[in-house]
């Protein structure tokens, strides 16, 4: 798929750069001619050896070179891409300011061609402002990200900052490339919505649930690196990769609309949003003040989405529900299979130990039209939804 193409791979000083031999070997496997540069840092944690045996070229590491006297040019006007895996917090704020500090840095701010960087540090340092900051402005320009995940990390404990897969990182260059996909989803149209809609009761107050939006946007990830184009609806901003369309709600009719505006042409419509199911008849418009007692609110039902999607689904297009539950979850799930008319309802009992809202884990039970019932066993909410997924991919093919 990539024959003719030459990368770039930039590797920096994190302790995630031994993944980037991963990465280097199945791009030359797909026909790349592959640079390999590392830089200073890099060298700490990883040997050049390895990079010139697997890769199309030696190693590079410095600006000065008898062979070519100005690399970096060299480099940036022939790449067709370059990607940094994984980009360290030093690079993205070299990157940033246009700071050549090596040759790498050098190469990125010579090349007029597509960049993709994979950051990857601690929890700490990719929560900091500035990090954030320097995401922010260089996503603005163009750069393609792909975000960190979540799991266990060098000092041993989790969080969020771990280099993304291998698979999703090559599959990103395969696309920016190509602009096509690999995958079990390939060449499908998924529709995911993520988090708690806000129901508002005034402009500081409002009716919600506990949803982290963790579990939708791990489903949007793992569907993106499945090949399909993922469009994610969701109320809670979480990264994500730069080529899944987000789009932004509050409300259960906000999100409705988003809805009914992008499933007609969709071949997956995956609802994991914990939608309310009532919202306040009135909205006052001033904060309601405790000096004026104790409000009466009345609640009315919101929509249906999920059986209004069932009610006028497409025949081949796969529907599938959440059910959070904390009692009966079989015959709630099954139950709620019947009434919405969707193909699969993915169920989960979130008053059990680290299942559901907040964590990062997940066990779930997938029910399905045909009479299927798959346990998933916890385990992380990425995990968790490459499984709902290959059950969706299966499904494709039969009512293709």
């Amino acid at each position: 798929m990539l024959d003719g193409k030459r990368v770039v791979l930039g590797v920096t000083g994190g302790i995630a750069a031994y993944k980037s031999i991963e990465v280097m070997r199945r791009l030359v496997d797909l026909g790349a001619h592959v640079i390999p540069v590392l830089t200073e840092s890099a060298l700490n944690m990883v040997g050049p050896t390895t990079y010139t045996a697997l890769g199309s070229e030696p190693v590079k590491t410095s600006l000065w070179s008898d062979a070519d006297p100005i690399p970096h040019t060299t480099m940036g006007q022939t790449a067709d891409l370059i990607v940094v895996c994984p980009a360290t917090a030093r690079v993205l704020a070299d990157y940033r300011i246009g700071r050549s500090a090596d040759l790498l840095s050098a190469t990125l701010i010579a090349t007029e061609a597509p960049v993709v960087l994979c950051p990857a540090m601690h929890t700490e340092m990719w929560d900091h402002p500035a990090v954030q900051d320097n995401i922010s402005v260089l996503a603005g320009r163009g750069v393609i990200m792909v975000p960190p995940e979540e799991g266990r990390l060098a000092g041993g404990d989790i969080g969020k900052g771990r280099l993304a897969a291998p698979e999703l990182v090559v599959d990103t260059v395969v696309r920016t490339l190509t602009g096509s996909a690999t995958g079990p989803l390939a060449g499908r149209s998924v529709i995911i919505t993520a988090g708690g809609t806000r129901e508002a009761l005034d402009p500081v107050r409002f009716i919600g649930n506990r949803s982290s939006g963790k579990q939708g946007h791990a489903l949007a990830e793992e569907a993106y690196r499945m090949g399909a184009e993922v469009t994610l609806i969701r109320t809670i901003e979480l990264p994500v990769s730069a080529n899944i369309k987000t789009v932004s709600v509050t409300t259960a009719a906000e999100m409705e609309a988003a809805v009914h505006v992008e499933a007609p042409t969709a071949d997956v419509v995956i609802m994991a949003a914990a939608v309310a199911d009532f919202r306040p008849v009135t909205r006052a418009d001033q904060k309601i003040k405790k000096a004026n007692g104790v409000p009466q609110i009345v609640l009315e039902p919101t929509n249906d989405i999920l059986a209004g999607l069932g009610a006028s689904k497409p025949a081949a297009q796969v529907l599938v529900g959440f059910a959070a539950e904390t009692n009966d979850l079989d015959s709630n799930a099954q139950s709620k299979l019947e009434r919405k008319g969707a193909d699969l309802i993915v169920a989960n009992d979130v008053s059990a130990k680290d299942v559901g809202f907040a964590h990062d884990t997940n066990a779930v039970t997938i029910h399905t039209s045909d009479g299927q019932r798959i346990d998933v066993p916890l385990q992380s909410k990425r995990e968790i939804a490459a499984a709902v997924l290959q059950v969706v991919a299966t499904r494709l093919d039969t009512v293709a």
